[in-house]
C-alpha cells in the first residue's frame, strides 16, 4: 500500500527467510544481518479504525495439520523483517506493517520451514492445495476464514514484490516460508508463497 514500505519489506523478507536451514548448526537467528535495499523507513501505520479486525492471535490450516499462535513481527533495527526466533520455530508470526487478516489489503504471515531445532510450523506448507481453508483467530475471539487460491515457489532473487505486498482491494492473506534446494551455507534458495482470499 506504501511503495517505500513495499520495497523495504520485500528486500528484508528475502534476507530473513534464509533462517530456514538444512543443517541444525547453520540456521540464522531472527535478527539476521544484511542491509535492506529498500527506500528508507516505512511510514507509521494509522491507528486502527472502528470496525477493523482485532489483533490476530492464532492460525489454523486443518488440511496440513497446522495450528499455531501468532506472534507480532515488525522490523529489526537494520530494516529487516523480524521472524519468529529459532527456538519458537513452531510459532508463526503476523507482519504488523501489512494489513490485518480480514481487512482489505495484503496480510502476511511468516513461518519457518525448519530451524536448527528441527521441523517448524510451516514445514508441510508445500502440501497445501488450492481450495484449502485457513482460519485466523483474533483477540476478540472472532475468526476470518480464507480459501487458498494458489501457491508458487520463487527464487529469493526474483521475489514477486508487487504481487505479494502490493496494494489490493481484496481481503487477502499471504503465507511465506522457505523452499527449494539448499545453497552452500545450507539455506533454501526459494520462498514458498501461499495466496488466499477471505471467504
Amino acid at each position: 500500500m506504501f511503495p517505500a514500505r513495499t520495497a523495504l519489506v520485500v528486500s528484508a523478507v528475502l534476507i530473513v527467510l534464509t533462517g530456514c536451514s538444512s543443517a541444525p548448526d547453520t540456521a540464522v537467528p531472527s535478527s539476521a544481518t544484511g542491509p535492506a535495499t529498500g527506500a528508507g523507513t516505512p511510514p507509521p501505520r494509522s491507528p486502527k479504525a472502528v470496525g477493523r479486525p482485532g489483533t490476530p492471535v492464532g492460525i489454523s490450516i486443518p488440511s496440513i495439520g497446522v495450528r499455531s499462535s501468532l506472534m507480532e513481527l515488525g522490523l529489526n533495527a537494520d530494516g529487516t523483517v523480524e521472524v519468529p526466533p529459532p527456538e519458537k520455530g513452531m510459532t508463526a508470526g503476523w507482519y504488523t506493517g501489512g494489513a490485518t487478516p480480514g481487512e482489505a489489503g495484503a496480510a502476511v504471515v511468516i513461518g519457518h520451514n525448519d530451524t536448527r531445532f528441527g521441523k517448524a510450523v510451516f514445514h508441510d506448507l508445500k502440501k497445501i492445495t488450492k481450495g484449502a481453508g485457513i482460519t485466523v483467530r483474533d483477540s476478540r475471539g472472532e475468526s476470518a476464514r480464507f480459501t487458498v487460491t494458489g501457491t508458487e515457489s520463487v527464487s529469493k532473487d526474483t521475489f514477486p514484490t508487487d504481487k505479494v505486498y502490493g496494494d489490493t482491494k481484496d481481503h487477502a492473506l499471504r503465507l511465506i516460508t522457505c523452499d527449494g534446494d539448499f545453497d552452500a551455507q545450507g539455506h533454501p534458495v526459494n520462498n514458498l508463497i501461499v495466496y488466499a482470499t477471505l471467504d
